[in-house]
């Protein structure tokens, strides 16, 4: 099987626009819309959130995590990266909370 680049479309000029239109939507769908902001309940970083489902979860951190949050504090400190984390248990649990209390609503409720 060969690789296959995919398609740029040089000779369909209003496909081109389609595509990039899409993508301005498919941003703003998955990157913008829904994002509320959760605050943890163990040290106070604020985070954008939204649930699309019980099983996913978008986070934006508004600030350096290594510089607000102490998991993240102890990684950086202890040699490595915030790379290395998805996320903070504690900021999870905030969330799971938000949930919970109906201050962050899970756009799918069925979706798994």
């Amino acid at each position: 099987m060969a690789w296959a680049k995919a398609p740029d479309f040089r000779d369909q000029p209003e496909r081109i626009e389609a595509v990039r239109a899409q993508t301005v939507v498919d941003k703003q769908t998955y990157l913008d819309l829904g994002m509320q902001s959760v605050e943890c309940r163990t040290c106070g970083t604020r985070v954008l959130a939204r649930k699309n489902s019980f099983k996913q979860t978008s986070i934006q951190w508004t600030s350096d995590p290594a510089d607000t949050c102490p998991v993240f504090k102890e990684a950086i400190s202890a040699g490595g990266s915030t790379a290395q984390h998805d996320s903070c248990p504690r900021l999870r649990d905030s969330i799971d909370h938000a949930v919970a209390e109906g201050l962050l609503e899970v756009v799918d409720r069925e979706g798994v």
